[in-house]
């Protein structure tokens, strides 16, 4: 019996390519391609796939919040995020989202399709170097809140526009921006929310 392989990738080009080297594998056919992670649990309930490969960036929803679905409407089909965004905070998010394994996208065929049959089996697979930058960085430090306001930081744009965005009062913003300065060790809250992103924290 093969083990039905779903892709979801906004790229095209990409699921091609990861298409044409399962496809290789005798014990695994794709059984579906989507590029959006909204079109993901639909596409999962007709092909009858069994592990669904996912991106982190995607339209419509990422591959965590998809995770996260799949986990919470009680889906066989177990997921496993495959993406270029190599962020040690992301694994944590992942695993926390439901995901059963974590690996990059220039991770060698032969092990890629050997992640999909250990995830198919019901173990977790994480790329090495990642999870052990994600045991030394250890948890996000920043709460929810503070993640919220460094989304909108991310945009530039100003603190009453982050304020009535999120629903909070200007000084309340400011507050949770000094908070993440503090807790990201950078100067602005521009930098301060790029350097979250890039730890995967937001």
């Amino acid at each position: 019996m093969s083990i039905k392989v779903l892709l979801a990738d906004d790229q095209a080009l990409v699921r091609g390519a990861l298409a044409a080297l399962l496809s290789l594998e005798d014990d695994i056919e794709v059984v579906a391609e989507v590029g959006r992670g909204d079109e993901v649990l639909a596409a999962v309930e007709s092909s009858g796939a069994e592990v669904a490969l996912l991106d982190i960036e995607m339209p419509g929803l990422t591959g965590l919040e998809v995770a996260a679905e799949l986990r919470a409407q009680g889906s066989p089909c177990r997921s496993l995020i495959v993406t270029t965004f190599g962020r040690a905070g992301y694994v944590r998010r992942a695993l926390e989202a439901g995901a059963s394994g974590f690996v990059v996208k220039d991770t060698p065929a032969t092990e890629l399709a050997e992640a999909v049959r250990r995830v198919d089996a019901g173990l977790r697979v994480i790329d090495p170097t990642l999870a052990a930058e994600s045991l030394y960085e250890g948890v996000n430090p920043l709460t929810p809140r503070e993640q919220e306001v460094l989304r909108e930081a991310l945009t530039g744009a100003p603190v009453s526009t982050i304020a009535a965005k999120v629903y909070l009062s200007p000084g309340t913003v400011r507050n949770h921006l000094s908070a993440a300065i503090g807790k990201t060790g950078t100067t602005t809250r521009t930098e301060a929310a790029r350097a979250a992103q890039d730890n995967g924290w937001l």
